[in-house]
């Protein structure tokens, strides 16, 4: 991601110029990327399509004010809007009811345990189930929280990669994850004493 593509100019000029032929291009040559932070990024509540959608529309809106900077990528532009895009649906989420513990799969209690050390050895198999669990206690943090320990612990990208994708200071990217996960512990002890999620 160091250089734009060669195709990626004549298409952002052409649609300055109003020419739909080059939004399309523009449109296969990003959708990749887009789609990736969108997957990795999205309430639940919302369909990837949808916030793909959204994440074009705020490209193509802002493209007339976007300014061509040396050694800066179009991509790390569009990735940043992506990222804010996918924040602001997280916030706007509204929060899903509670899940009683008795309502896991046996694969997430196993997970549950295993979070709050009651387990010491992971659960084999069921990767499914830890995503499942892992996402209802993502629930209980802010939007912040939950960018940050999708970005660094689910992807891991480098509190150096976050900073640029979000525009917060490493040191603050680093100290943001530090207490994100220090309260995703405590909301999985907590789960476990309540019985709920």
């Amino acid at each position: 991601m160091d250089a734009a593509p060669p195709d990626i100019w004549p298409c952002l000029e052409g649609v300055l110029a109003g020419d739909d032929a080059a939004a399309c291009d523009l449109v296969c040559l990003l959708h990749p990327l887009v789609m990736k932070i969108v997957r990795a990024n999205r309430p639940n509540r919302m369909s990837e399509e949808d916030l793909g959608q959204e994440v074009f529309a705020k490209v193509f809106d802002r493209l007339p004010s976007y300014e061509r900077r040396d050694g800066v990528p179009f991509e790390h532009w569009v990735a940043r809007l992506a990222v804010r895009t996918c924040l602001d649906a997280i916030r706007a989420e509204n929060r899903r009811p509670e899940v009683r513990l008795a309502d896991l799969a046996d694969g997430e209690q196993a997970w549950l345990d295993y979070l709050t050390q009651r387990s010491e050895t992971s659960p084999m198999g069921a990767e499914n189930d830890a995503v499942e669990i892992m996402e209802r206690l993502l629930e209980g943090l802010s939007p912040e929280d939950r960018l940050v320990i999708r970005l660094m612990d689910l992807q891991e990208h480098s509190a150096a990669e976050v900073s640029r994708l979000t525009g917060w200071s490493a040191v603050g990217v680093r100290v943001r994850a530090f207490r994100a996960r220090t309260r995703l512990r405590r909301l999985a002890q907590e789960a476990r004493q309540k019985g709920h999620l």
